[in-house]
């Protein structure tokens, strides 16, 4: 006799009960015609996750629990392992329920809680205690629930209790190499435990953070059985023998690190943007590198007829530039208009006269047009309705080298997490799928055309020297010393560090974007804007 389990990776959201609900109901039924045995859901399923502060609504836990009991009461001769928030007397867990012919035959609380990172579920959840163990059609089982595997107690207990395979619903939000350290644990518990491991993810954008999914099956071998789709929904189905052994593939090649992020930008905009009621996009195109980035992200994720791009020359502008943005508009086939800032600038110009008298050209004049390019982006949002998108790179926004109110202007920044050096690296990935970007924004040196014959090392390092003092002091907490011990240029070191802790107050007010590696900026960068450390 075999075992049939359908692992559901699926794209839930966050709040919407009645639809997360909904489409358990119809993955029970799709399980049911596949005629497996049981169905496995991600890690707070019927809410989406994470659903943060609404789990401090007490009405918020009432119509989760009315839904899980309606959806015990409608589950047939199927296991259904679904995830949910519990209250018991005061206390509220993160849960899974097992549903099987109209009951609730077991539960289990999650026992690790993270509280780091992107991650805070200490604020919300109590600690779970006890071991779930229940046969799974005579194979002894056990559920633990996604950080639970990362430390070793939760799936001792499972295996001290006898369980020959173990389930594990998790909410694990995409990383760069993240993929390698989900496989290297569950490889680890399983070979040390001797069972099979069923790892379930949800695929979704919420918000800052990106589930990738990535789902997988290792047997008690330590062998990869299956691998899930990425970034895509997928009911997958492992079918287990009576000792709860699965065979090994031996095919099974996950996605490229490019891949894999530009799946997740498209993932993330894409979701933000639906879920958030938006019919379209509009963009500043300006013929540079991010901006062609941004527009072909866009078109990927939404399709070319919900994308407007917006080009805004001024007297800076060089030809080149206008070209270049001329072409890839034509190339992405979006619609498109062409504003001159000119008559405005000059118009503010005068209007400054006066204040301005005795005083030199500097970044103010600078700004003032950029800010231009945020009111006719943000004036076309308001009229009809579409959502803009802020083309601003991680390296940028680290060092301030951004203008508020002016290109940070926007709902959702999707290169916001993106170093320079890898926008570049993500364009060349776009151009092998199809040449869309034109080679000639990728080899010239990047500019924000704001004064004459401008370049963007007039103010910053090369681009390749700021992204790594950036890694090494934003993402592995190195002091000044430790980067310059390094090799790397003294003052140059202590300029940027002085540029990072200078714009945080700009930082604090920039549109949300995808989360890519740790110490994004969102919830793992909690630094304060009023801060006089010195390191």
């Amino acid at each position: 006799m075999t075992l049939r389990i359908v692992q559901a990776q699926l794209n839930f959201r966050v709040g919407d009960i009645a639809y997360n609900l909904q489409k358990h109901r119809d993955a029970i039924k799709k399980a049911l015609e596949l005629k497996a045995d049981a169905i496995l859901f991600s890690e707070l399923s019927l809410t989406g996750y994470p659903p943060e502060d609404l789990l401090l609504r007490p009405e918020f836990i009432k119509e989760t629990q009315h839904s899980l009991e309606e959806l015990a009461k409608e589950t047939p001769d199927i296991y259904c392992i679904v995830g949910h928030p519990l209250l018991i007397e005061s206390w509220l867990y993160n849960a899974c329920s097992v549903l099987l012919n109209g009951k609730i035959i077991t539960q289990y609380q999650k026992q690790c809680l993270p509280n780091y990172g992107v991650f805070d579920e200490a604020r919300y959840f109590s600690p779970g205690k006890s071991t779930c163990l229940f046969s799974l059609r005579d194979i002894p089982t056990s559920i633990i629930i996604c950080e639970d595997l990362w430390k070793l107690e939760p799936s001792e207990k499972a295996k001290h209790k006898g369980a020959k395979l173990l389930l594990v619903p998790n909410a694990s939000p995409f990383e760069i190499n993240k993929h390698e350290k989900r496989f290297e644990i569950i490889t680890k518990r399983a070979k040390k435990h001797k069972f099979s491991i069923i790892y379930v993810n949800q695929i979704t954008g919420q918000d800052e953070l990106v589930f990738d999914g990535g789902s997988m099956v290792v047997n008690a071998k330590g062998e990869l059985c299956h691998l899930a789709k990425h970034c895509e929904e997928e009911l997958s189905v492992i079918d287990i023998d009576v000792n709860g052994n699965i065979s090994a593939q031996k095919t099974i090649t996950p996605p490229q690190t490019l891949t894999r992020i530009y799946n997740v930008l498209t993932l993330g905009l894409r979701d933000y943007v639906q879920k958030n009621h938006f019919k379209s996009v509009i963009i500043g195109v300006s013929g540079g590198i991010d901006s062609a980035l941004t527009l072909a992200l866009a078109v990927d994720a939404l399709g070319k007829e919900n994308v407007y791009a917006l080009v805004m020359p001024s007297r800076y502008t060089a030809s080149i530039s206008l070209e270049d943005a001329e072409i890839l508009i034509k190339n992405l086939d979006v619609k498109s208009e062409t504003l001159s800032i000119e008559p405005t600038y000059q118009a503010m110009l005068e209007t400054l006269k006066t204040s301005f008298a005795h005083t030199k050209s500097d970044v103010t004049e600078e700004n003032i047009q950029a800010r231009i390019r945020g009111m006719l982006l943000m004036s076309l949002s308001n009229k009809f309705g579409s959502l803009v998108l802020t083309t601003g790179n991680r390296s940028e926004i680290a060092v301030g080298y951004c203008t508020l109110y002016g290109d940070m202007v926007g709902g959702y920044a999707v290169l916001k997490n993106i170093p320079k050096t890898l926008v570049y690296a993500l364009s060349h990935y776009r151009n092998q799928i199809s040449s869309v970007i034109p080679e000639r924004i990728l080899t010239r040196a990047p500019t924000a055309e704001l004064a004459p014959n401008q370049t963007d090392q007039d103010v910053l390092p090369p681009y390749d020297i700021l992204d790594a003092i950036l890694e090494a002091y934003i993402n592995q907490s190195k002091s000044s010393q430790e980067i310059i011990d390094k090799g790397f240029d003294a003052a140059t070191v202590n300029r940027v560090i002085k540029m990072i802790k200078g714009s945080e107050y700009k930082r604090k007010q920039s549109a949300i974007g995808p989360h890519v590696d740790n110490k994004s900026f969102i919830k793992d960068w909690r630094y304060p804007v009023t801060n006089g450390y010195k390191g």
